[in-house]
């Protein structure tokens, strides 16, 4: 309607409709409600009409008759006319047309009836009205109006100065001064002010002002004064104007603006009477340099912490010191007053929290509360606030309270009665307040306290609906102890109590929340505050001080300052300590004794900060040549273990650590684990543990923890206790150990990756040790019950969880032993029967009851056929039974006992000591020795069962549906070697298992075969082991070693323990003279040469494995040769061929593998001091060696007699891995039986031949070539041994004469030739026969594991043909011969001469024998002379061949050393060709022997017959493989008359 109200067509057709329409218009108009939208168009509508008239569109009289009808419409239609007359008299005054002017005022002149005159000359120009005739002269109306504003605005009416109107304001300052005791109200006392105003005319406002300032002064009349301003006062704003220059008066720079100026201030504001914004601005300072000083304030406590953490040189900390201290003079000068604060203050002092909330938003953060002042009235209203809920709810038993007054004003927050009110105010409050809370301290601990209150409630309340409404209030209380009550602690100055409080709230939280709480509070709190960052700052100053001055000797004081400074800023200080162990480990032990005066909450933070370090993903856990793991790991791994035994922490996070690192995949962290178990349970686990120690562990409980760990740890039963409760609440004792167990391939093949191989070992053995650790402490430490629900049957653990079988079996071994124990009991008591034979029966009951279920678990396991030849039987009870079963430690239990009564008697004469103390220690050192010799009885009669029960057992548990070396395959393979290498305690009772089946005559149970299986080829299992496996494979090699060579020591112990025994049965069916069937048991001297091949056969390998090059094998296997030393080696040289290696090995790495170098260092210095318990070879297997003819020397290479057919069966077969079948060992009996018959009745004539040549066995006869080179040697022996007599190997030889070391080698130079070769040739024709076969059959398999080597040997076999026909008189098929005597001597080479039970007659034999020594010695004497120098340069040049013939064991100045040997063989033996080959077989390499067997058994016994005479090794080295393995058989069939004539000498050295 702005634009045209009036349309043009309502003038043009005026009189027809145009003024019924105007007229109709207005009516419309005013019957609208007023308003200004309405003004305005009644406005608009008069001026239109009134612009027509102007123009001339309508006739003034017309329009003025028309207004006066509508004047009549409403009341103030006069008025708004008069507007438009006033706008129109300013325009058309401004128009230049005369006439439009003269229409105005025509029109106005006719409207003066319906416009009052006093209206137009109040709007209407002075000269408009004069030419109207209103008035007279415009200049006399002007000056009228001046003087009536002069004197209505500028002449003063009333007084506002006191000096003007004393005595008005003297009457109302006393009105207002008078006592408000009485009845005297406002109200009355407001009336009398206005009749003040009006008696003496007084300025109202003045007036206001004095009412204001009495208020001041008697601010505490609020209930008088508010309502007499509230009534008094017109305008809010003229209250807040007075109020802000009441203000401003005292912004002066030194003004100080009165507290009680702010209470009315703040009064006013909470009854409204002002507005906040409006007072606001009349305040300083201003927001922008409130936000300044904050900034300010930031960077100063940022460049403090920053100078704090400088190293400072003491120059410059003067300088600092003095530059400081001017600063806190400054600051000490008084500061500007800050109004808003002083008004925030006075608005929480009376409870006004809405607009006190307004203006700390107008702040920075926190920036108000960090004034004393604010924080301790804030404080305070919350006091006031929660007084009420905390009287009810929070007040612990025996407190006493002082009552608070609560607010008078209604205005203030209401007071909280239940939980729901806090979170109205109090949370809110709360926030603002922060980390000054710590002003209030009682208030600190009533919040705490409510929390803990709350959280009791929380946690008992069982409607979920409930518990969902105080979820918030959970969270609302998660905050405030995040936001105010950490950071409040940290500002509180060493206050305990407090610490205590809050940990009573804390551990009302899992662990979860209050590690989140501590990752806040030590992560982010401390940068957003300034306070916050100074204290931190010096608390890491004074932890340094403090961790410079800290040993042993100050724990007590330092740890006092410790304890001061934790109480305040745990966070900090454990986060710096942490670094300084990280770095320094000798830290560990002084820091630990200091952490006693500690509060429970700081032992939490503690674990979190522990943890915390142990996470930081910016550490690497391995070293930098990532070979090992860093040291800081393993320093906070032992702080750990350390920490939490001696303190009552809570384990939980750190256990969910190590489970969830586990989960990932991470196996660094078990070191942890390990260390909390060892020192919290103290279940130590080390593969060093000696022999004592490792007795002691087969015992009971009592006996480990006294005599099996290295350390005495006792008191341990509280902090076990503690981690077996953590364990158990948190559901982590299964995970952890399936995580580990399933971890330990994870090592290898998902963490191992790019790993180094022996960070990779160490790993795993981490890994493997921490479980055998951890279930151990299962094991003894849960209840049966406990075990039992949580540890799933093995076929679950193996198939569902992946578990190793090993692991597995580990696991449920302690179940089955509960329950087999709980069924004996129950059965026990069930029927009171007390003979021993029906305990026996009740407890073979209970184990068939309890394994029945296993028995069948188990066969889920493994493939069907495995089941072929073991019984599941067996299977479980191998794996079920420990060494706690087989056998009781009698000596470890004996010698604790001991120690207990020594400690009695020291104590006795001990005279300083106390008597109650005496009495006491004497009390729990017979209570320890009484609680060993019940246990030690107690597990005796537990063996005696047991040994029952598998007496009774043994019968169905190996079938050997196969072959009896497929059943031992087995047996190793899923029995032995897996836990063998599980634990230092399964090594032990793997070795002694394997006795007991034997001891317990197990049919099918081949003894001999599963021993020479376990140490024909140890290479293998030696480089698959880590460090620690190693050390357990070697102990359990060393306990096998124990019993062989305990059986090997004495022949009565051997016939005792083995003679009838099934375990060393050889059975082979005989067709012959001896006629039927007949077991046949392998006699003594024969197990003696077993021995030693076994012990050749782990020479051979530890060379092997010494001189591959690779880390682990040498590693490993000098780990293996360390354990095994007190029964390997036996022989001197092989223990020789070691030495000389493993000093090899020290050399090569002492610069490049020093953990080698040490290694081999440690081994050859316990090699040396063995050194003088070696024996010479020959009384290692000849200790009762009779005396033989050239018949036995015969019958040793064909299968020829009694002796020789069992070794050459049992060890053929046990010596090869891959024997066939019990039927090729039954044909090589056959034939060998009856070779052995045709052979002994040539016996007496063939004992004349040995006697005058001893070497005169088939084997040997090489010609006369080897003839010269013996000549030769024999006097290079004697050069030798006179120039360097201290490099004779041969200690123990070291008494013999010369004599006795040239007669064997004379006399059998004088052997005649013809006679020697012709009985030869009988013996041979009859031996070839019978073996051909069976030596082919028996070698076959050992020339295919050699094929890598017949490439050398066929070379060397023809330099060596091509040398004896130039050197040599015998028969041209000497070379033929010489491989095939080989073959057959490959057999007696492994075991070494079988054959020893050939009788000769001893009388007639010795007469001979002097006779052709003597001849003999003349000879060889000439001969030596003459070939010295011929042979010499034989000699050196052959000595790299005959090294490499030695299985590249490496010799300095071989010619000599080689010489040498010959010449202690000689001592041995009486001949210097069968010492060589002795010496030579240890060393052979693993080509040698198994390469010439099959060129060996193709020769024909017409080629060995044809052989002429011996020809001498050990002369000239060059004559390869095959001429030691000849001389080896030479050595073998030397004959009785070397024999004979060393029999005494002999006699001695045994």
């Amino acid at each position: 309607m702005a634009a045209l109200i009036l349309p043009t067509d309502w003038i043009k057709n005026w009189d027809k409709s145009g003024k019924n329409e105007f007229l109709q218009f207005f009516q419309d108009l005013a019957g609208k409600p007023s308003s200004d939208e309405f003004v305005k168009d009644l406005q608009t509508a008069l001026y239109e009409l009134c612009w027509h008239v102007i123009q001339g569109n309508l006739k003034v009289d017309v329009a003025a008759g028309l207004l006066a009808d509508v004047m009549e419409l409403r009341d103030d239609m006069p008025s708004v006319l008069a507007d438009v007359f006033c706008i129109l008299d300013i325009e058309t005054g401004c128009l230049e047309e005369k006439h439009k002017r003269d229409h105005f005022t025509q029109l106005v002149g006719a409207c003066l009836i319906c416009v009052p005159d006093g209206m137009l000359k109040e709007r209407l120009d002075p000269e408009t009205l004069e030419s109207l005739g209103l008035i007279k002269q415009a200049q006399q109306f002007n000056q009228k109006i001046v003087k009536i504003k002069t004197k209505l605005f500028y002449k003063q009416q009333k007084f506002n100065l006191l000096r003007e109107e004393n005595e008005g304001y003297a009457k109302l300052i006393t009105e207002l001064g008078q006592d408000l005791s009485g009845n005297l109200t406002s109200h009355l006392v407001l009336e009398n002010i206005k009749s003040l105003i009006g008696c003496f005319n007084l300025d109202p406002n003045r007036v206001l002002d004095i009412i204001l300032e009495v208020y001041e002064c008697r601010w505490e009349q609020d209930e008088f004064f508010i309502p007499l301003i509230k009534s008094y006062m017109c305008e809010h704003q003229t209250l807040c104007h007075m109020l802000g220059f009441k203000f401003k008066f005292h912004q002066e720079p030194n003004g100080e603006t009165p507290s009680s100026l702010y209470h009315i201030a703040a009064a006013l504001l909470q009854h409204n009477l002002i507005a906040l914004e409006d007072l606001y601005v009349h305040l300083l300072p201003l927001d922008s340099s409130i936000v300044e000083e904050h900034k300010r304030e930031i960077l100063e406590a940022k460049q403090i912490a920053r100078k704090l953490t400088m190293v400072v040189v003491p120059s410059e900390k003067t300088e600092d010191k003095e530059k400081e201290k001017e600063k806190e003079e400054e600051k000490n000068e008084k500061p500007p007053d800050n109004q808003k604060l002083g008004l925030l203050e006075a608005l929480l002092r009376i409870g006004d929290w809405q607009h006190a909330q307004s203006i700390m938003d107008q702040m920075p953060a926190f920036y108000a509360t960090s004034h004393k002042a604010i924080a301790i009235a804030l404080c305070q209203l919350l006091h006031l606030i929660v007084e009420p809920l905390y009287r009810r709810a929070a007040v612990p038993k025996g407190a006493k309270g002082g009552l608070m007054t609560p607010l008078r004003s209604k205005q203030a927050p209401r007071p909280a009665e239940r939980f729901d009110d806090l979170s109205r105010d109090v949370f809110t409050m709360l926030c603002y307040l922060g980390p000054h809370l710590s002003h209030d301290p009682i208030l600190f601990a009533k919040i705490v306290r409510l929390g803990k209150s709350f959280m009791k409630e929380f946690q008992s309340e069982s409607r979920q609906d409930t518990k969902d409404r105080m979820d918030s209030l959970l969270s609302c209380f998660l905050s405030i102890a995040d936001q105010v009550l950490l950071p409040s602690l940290s500002l509180m100055e060493c206050n305990a109590c407090m610490s205590e409080e809050l940990w009573g709230f804390f551990k009302l939280f899992p662990y979860q929340h209050r590690y989140r709480l501590y990752g806040q509070w030590k992560n982010e709190t401390y940068g957003n505050h300034p306070l916050l960052v100074k204290i931190k700052a010096q608390t890491v100053d004074r932890a340094k001080y403090i961790m410079k001055r800290l040993t042993k000797e100050n724990v007590k004081p330092s740890g006092r300052q410790i304890g001061k400074l934790s109480h305040s800023n745990p966070t900090i200080l454990f986060d710096y300590i942490l670094s300084q162990i990280q770095w320094y480990d000798n830290l560990i032990t002084p820091v630990v004794d200091s952490l006693k005066y500690l509060t429970s909450l700081n032992y939490d933070v503690l674990a979190y900060c522990i943890i915390e370090a142990l996470a930081n993903p910016e550490k690497e856990k391995m070293k930098h040549d990532d070979t090992t793991i860093s040291s800081w790991l393993q320093s906070l791994a032992s702080l750990c273990g350390a920490v939490f035994r001696k303190y009552p922490i809570e384990l939980a996070g750190l256990l969910q650590y190590v489970t969830n690192q586990l989960k990932a995949g991470k196996s660094f962290d078990l070191l942890i684990l390990k260390e909390v178990v060892q020192k919290m349970a103290g279940i130590e686990i080390t593969d060093e543990m000696t022999v004592e120690q490792l007795e002691a562990m087969t015992g009971g409980e009592q006996l480990k923890a006294e005599g099996g760990y290295f350390g005495q740890i006792r008191n341990t039963k509280k902090s076990s206790q503690r981690l077996k409760d953590a364990l158990l609440d948190h559901e982590l004792a299964l995970p952890l150990c399936l995580l580990m167990a399933q971890q330990r391939n994870g090592v290898v093949f998902s963490e191992g990756g790019e790993k180094h191989l022996k960070l990779v070992g160490k790993l795993y053995d981490q890994c493997h040790d921490t479980l055998v650790q951890f279930g151990g402490f299962l094991a003894s430490n849960l209840s049966t019950e406990d075990y039992i629900k949580r540890v799933p049957s093995v076929d679950v653990l193996c198939n569902q969880f992946h578990t190793p079988h090993d692991a597995a079996f580990f696991l449920s071994r302690p179940m089955y032993a509960h329950q087999i124990l709980s069924k004996y009991d129950e059965l026990k008591k069930a029927e009171k029967g007390n003979r021993q034979q029906q305990k026996v029966h009740k407890y073979i009951a209970a184990c068939e009851q309890i394994m029945a279920p296993v028995h069948e678990a188990v066969v889920s396991l493994h493939l069907p056929k495995v089941w072929d030849d073991l019984r599941p039987q067996f299977y479980a009870t191998f794996w079920s039974l420990t060494m706690y079963d087989l056998a009781v430690p009698h000596n470890a239990y004996d010698r604790e006992v001991n120690k207990l009564k020594m400690q009695i008697k020291a104590i006795d004469e001990n005279t300083e000591m106390p008597l109650n103390k005496k009495k006491k220690e004497k009390e729990r050192c017979t209570a320890l020795q009484d609680k060993l010799q019940e246990e030690e009885k107690k597990q005796l009669e537990h063996v005696q069962r047991v040994l029952h029960r598998l007496k009774l057992e043994k019968d169905n548990w190996l079938l050997a549906k196969s072959t009896k070396n497929e059943t031992i395959t087995k047996f190793l393979q899923l029995c032995i070697f897996p836990r063998c290498v599980f634990s230092a305690i399964d090594a032990v009772y793997c070795a002694r298992f394997v006795e007991l089946v034997h001891q317990q005559k197990t049919p099918n149970f081949c003894t001999l075969l599963c021993y020479d299986r376990v140490f024909s080829d140890i290479i293998y299992t030696v480089a698959s082991c880590t460090e620690n496996e190693s050390r357990r494979y070697g102990r359990f090699l060393c306990c096998m070693l124990e019993t062989v060579t305990r059986w090997h020591s004495d022949r009565a112990v051997y016939e005792k323990e083995c003679g009838n025994y099934p375990g060393f049965l050889t059975i082979f069916r005989a067709s012959g003279f001896d006629g039927g069937n007949k077991a046949d048991q392998l006699d003594y001297e024969n197990f003696r040469h077993v021995v030693h091949k076994w012990h050749y056969k782990l020479t051979k390998a530890s060379v092997h494995c010494l001189e591959t090059g690779e880390y682990t094998h040498i590693r490993n296997i000098l780990i293996v040769l360390t354990k095994i030393l007190p029964w390997y080696p036996k022989v001197l040289n092989l223990g020789q061929a070691l030495e000389c290696r493993v000093h090899k090995i020290c050399q090569e790495e002492k610069e490049k593998r020093p953990d080698l170098y040490a290694l081999a260092m440690g081994y050859s210095g316990q090699l040396k001091g063995r050194k003088v318990h070696m024996v010479p070879e020959n009384e290692f297997h000849q200790k009762e060696q009779p005396v033989r003819s050239a018949t036995s020397g015969s019958l040793q290479n064909g299968p020829g007699n009694t002796g020789k057919p069992a070794v050459t069966a049992a060890t053929a077969s046990a010596g090869k891995a891959e024997e066939g079948a019990v039927e090729d060992s039954d044909k090589s009996k056959d034939k060998s039986q009856a070779a052995q018959k045709a052979a002994s009745k040539n016996s007496t004539a063939a004992n004349k031949v040995s006697s005058s040549n001893g070497s005169s066995t088939p084997n040997s006869t090489k010609g006369s070539k080897e003839k010269e080179d013996k000549e030769k040697t024999t006097k290079e022996k004697k050069e030798k041994k006179e120039k360097n007599p201290g490099s004779t190997p041969e200690a123990k030889a070291g008494g013999k004469d010369k004599q006795k070391e040239e007669k064997p080698t004379d006399s059998k130079e004088k052997t005649p030739k013809a006679d020697k070769d012709k009985r030869k040739d009988d013996k041979k024709e009859e031996k070839s026969k019978i073996d051909g076969k069976t030596a082919e059959k028996e070698w076959s398999k050992e020339r295919d594991v050699s094929n890598d080597s017949k490439t050398k040997e066929g070379v060397e076999s023809d330099r060596e043909q091509k040398r004896r026909k130039l050197d040599t008189h015998s028969s041209p098929s000497h070379s033929s011969a010489v491989k095939d005597n080989l073959n057959d001597f490959k057999d007696s080479a492994s075991k070494h001469h079988p054959n020893h039970s050939t009788v000769l007659p001893k009388s007639k034999e010795k007469d001979d024998e002097k006779k052709e020594s003597d001849k003999s010695r003349d000879r060889s004497n000439e001969r030596e002379k003459k070939e010295d120098r011929k042979d010499r340069k034989r000699v050196s040049g052959s000595v790299p061949d005959a090294v490499k013939g030695l299985g590249h064991l490496d010799y300095s100045n071989s010619d000599r050393e080689m010489s040498q040997e010959a010449k202690r063989r000689k001592d041995e033996n009486g001949m210097s060709s069968s010492k060589h080959s002795k010496s030579a077989s240890p060393s052979e390499s693993p080509h040698s022997n198994d390469k010439d067997s099959s060129k060996r058994s193709k020769s024909t016994s017409k080629d060995k017959s044809d052989l002429a005479k011996p020809e001498k090794t050990s002369g000239g080295k060059k004559e390869s493989r095959h001429d030691k393995e000849k001389s080896e058989k030479k050595r073998d069939s030397t004959g009785a008359k070397e024999e004979k004539k060393h029999h005494k000498s002999s006699e001695k050295h045994r």
